[in-house]
C-alpha cells in the first residue's frame, strides 16, 4: 500500500498539484464499496469531510465500480479516480434532493443537485484515468417524453417541489422548461469557485450539460474525454460567466454542442451581469455535436477575449457558431479563431447569427445584443456552407475578418445586416451558390478571393444594398461568366480596382452607376 501511495504522489505531482501537504483518503476506508453493491454517497461524503477537517487532501478511488448519488465538494479537495475505477451515478431522482442553488440554461433556479457539485469553495480538482458515468438515459426519457406529454393537473412531486422553491424565479422572456418545472441536473457544476481543475478523466452519459462551471475564476479542463450518445442538451463543456478559463487537449463527442461559452439568459442574465471573459480553447478534437465551439445563445452578461486555436471538427453540425437574439442583450467581442481543420460539417463552418429566435425589429435597448471584433484565420476543410453572418436591422454585426481560408463547400458566404466585413486570401471551391452574397452591408473589403469551380450561370458576388465596397487584387478562375451582380438600386460606392478579369465575361451586371472600375485587366485587353 505504501508503494501505491508514493506512486499516487508522483502522479499528482506530474499534474501540477502540490504534494507537500497532500493526505490521501481511500473511500474504501470510510465504508465505501467498489464491487457494484450499495450506495457510496455517504462514504464519499465522510472521506471528503475527513480530508476537509485536516485542511484538505485527496479522496482516492482505487480500481472498481462505485455506485453513488451526488458528490459535494469542500475547499482544498481533489477527487482522484484511478485507472480502472468507475463512478456510476444513480438514476433515482430522489437521490438528488434536497434541491440546491443552480443555474439552468442561463437562468438562476433551485433545482436537483448536480451529480458533482460545489459552491463558494477553492482549490478543487477531479483527476485520474478513471471513468464517471451519469446514467442519463432515464433523465432524458423522463423529461423529453413524460413531462413533455403531461396533461394538465398531472404534476409530479419533483415539479411541485421545484415550483415551491422557484416562485420568484426570473424566467426567460419566452416560455419553456422553467415553467414546466422539471429540469435535469448538470453533471459537474461548480458555482463561485476559484482554482478549479478537471484533468484526464473520462465522462459519459450526462443527464444534461456535462462540465458546467458558473461564476468561477481560473478553471482548467485538460485531457478530458466526454462521450455522450445522441441525447437532448448533453453539451460537453459549458463554462458560464467565468473568467480565466483554459480548455485544452480534450476529445468530445456529445448530443448537443461540444464546447459552449455562455453568460446568462435574458432578464436573469442581465440582472446578474457577469461576463464570460479570457478563455483559451486549444488542441481539442470534436466529433459528434450540434456545434463545435459555440458562443451563446445565452450571452446576456457578455462574452469577451476568447481564443480558439489548433482544433479539429469532424462531423459536427456546425464549426464555430455565435448565436443570440433580441431580448438577450450583452456584447460578444474580441474573438480570435485560428488554425482550424473542419471535415464533413453538415451545415455551416462559421456562423454569426443574431436572429437565432425570430422576432420583430425593435428600438435599441438593453435587450439588444451585439457581435463585434471577430477574427477568423487559417482554416481548411469541407462543409455545406462556409460562412453565415446574420445581424439585426437595428444592430449590424461589426468588424469581422476572414483570412487565409481554403475549403470545399456547396455554398459560400451569406452576409446580412453587417458592417466592416473583410475577406482576405479566401479560397473556396463553391459548388452551387455565389461565393459571397451580401445584403444591407456597409464597408465590405474583398481581396484575393478565389473559386476554382465556377459555373457560367452563377455570379461570383451578389450585392444588394451594399455601401462602400472595396474589391481588389482578385483573379477569378476561367469559366467565371459574371464577377459581380448588383440587385436593386440601393448599392452605393462600389470600388473595383487592380483585379485581373481576363477570364471573366462580364465584370458587373445590374445598376452599374454605383460602380467605379479602375486599373483592372479585363477580357477585352488580354
Amino acid at each position: 500500500m505504501k508503494k501505491g501511495i508514493i506512486a499516487l504522489w508522483l502522479m499528482i505531482a506530474t499534474m501540477g498539484i502540490s504534494v507537500q501537504a497532500q493526505q490521501f483518503y481511500n473511500v474504501l476506508d470510510y465504508g465505501g464499496s467498489n464491487d457494484s453493491t450499495g450506495l457510496n454517497t455517504a462514504a464519499i461524503a465522510k472521506a471528503i469531510d475527513a480530508a476537509a477537517s485536516k485542511g484538505g487532501g485527496t479522496v482516492y478511488f482505487p480500481a472498481g465500480k462505485y455506485i453513488t448519488g451526488p458528490i459535494h465538494f469542500k475547499s482544498n479537495i481533489t477527487l482522484f479516480i484511478d485507472a480502472g475505477a468507475e463512478l456510476h451515478f444513480s438514476d433515482d431522482f430522489d437521490h438528488y434532493l434536497p434541491m440546491v442553488e443552480s443555474r439552468w440554461e442561463g437562468t438562476e433556479v433551485t433545482n436537483f443537485s448536480p451529480l458533482i457539485y460545489a459552491v463558494d469553495v477553492e482549490n478543487i480538482a477531479i483527476v485520474g484515468r478513471g471513468l464517471i458515468d451519469g446514467h442519463g438515459k432515464k433523465w432524458w426519457g423522463y423529461s423529453e417524453v413524460t413531462i413533455r406529454n403531461q396533461k394538465e393537473g398531472e404534476e409530479t412531486k419533483w415539479q411541485k417541489e421545484f415550483k415551491r422553491l422557484n416562485k420568484d424565479v426570473l424566467a426567460p422572456d419566452l416560455p419553456g422548461w422553467v415553467e414546466r418545472g422539471f429540469l435535469r441536473p448538470p453533471f459537474i457544476q461548480f458555482i463561485r469557485c476559484n482554482n478549479v481543475q478537471i484533468k484526464d478523466i473520462k465522462i459519459q452519459n450526462s443527464p444534461f450539460w456535462t462540465v458546467n462551471p458558473q461564476y468561477c475564476d481560473n478553471v482548467t479542463v485538460d485531457g478530458v474525454t466526454i462521450d455522450n450518445p445522441p441525447s437532448p442538451n448533453t453539451d460537453g463543456i459549458n463554462p458560464e460567466s467565468c473568467s480565466n478559463v483554459h480548455i485544452a487537449n480534450c476529445h468530445i463527442s456529445v448530443g448537443d454542442d461540444c464546447i459552449t461559452i455562455k453568460s446568462g439568459k435574458d432578464r436573469s442574465g442581465r440582472k446578474v451581469n457577469i461576463p464570460a471573459e479570457n478563455y483559451t480553447i486549444t488542441n481539442c478534437t470534436m466529433l459528434r455535436g450540434h456545434g463545435g465551439v459555440v458562443i451563446g445563445s445565452e450571452m446576456s452578461g457578455g462574452v469577451k477575449n476568447i481564443v480558439i486555436s489548433n482544433c479539429v471538427f469532424d462531423g459536427t453540425d456546425r464549426g464555430i457558431r455565435l448565436k443570440t437574439a433580441r431580448g438577450r442583450g450583452g456584447v460578444v467581442e474580441n474573438i480570435r479563431v485560428s488554425n482550424i481543420v473542419m471535415r464533413n460539417i453538415r451545415d455551416q463552418a462559421i456562423v454569426l447569427n443574431m436572429q437565432y429566435a425570430k422576432t420583430e425589429e425593435e428600438p435599441v435597448s438593453e435587450r439588444t445584443p451585439l457581435f463585434k471584433n471577430v477574427y477568423i484565420s487559417d482554416m481548411a476543410g469541407t462543409t455545406n456552407r462556409v460562412g453565415q453572418i446574420l445581424g439585426l436591422e437595428e444592430m449590424p454585426v461589426e468588424n469581422v475578418s476572414f483570412n487565409n481560408i481554403n475549403m470545399q463547400s456547396k455554398a459560400g458566404f451569406l452576409v446580412e445586416n453587417a458592417k466592416n466585413i473583410s475577406f482576405n486570401n479566401v479560397h473556396v471551391d463553391v459548388a452551387d451558390e455565389p461565393f459571397i452574397k451580401a445584403t444591407n452591408v456597409q464597408e465590405l473589403h474583398i481581396t484575393g478571393i478565389q473559386n476554382r469551380s465556377p459555373k457560367a450561370d452563377r455570379p461570383m458576388l451578389v450585392f444588394e444594398e451594399v455601401t462602400d465596397a472595396n474589391i481588389q487584387q482578385n483573379f477569378p478562375s476561367a469559366g467565371t461568366n459574371t464577377f459581380l451582380e448588383l440587385i436593386g438600386d440601393e448599392n452605393k460606392a462600389i470600388f473595383i480596382h487592380s483585379n485581373n478579369f481576363k477570364n471573366v465575361q462580364q465584370t458587373v451586371t445590374g445598376a452599374t452607376s454605383s460602380v467605379v472600375l479602375t486599373n483592372n485587366i479585363d477580357a477585352q485587353k488580354k
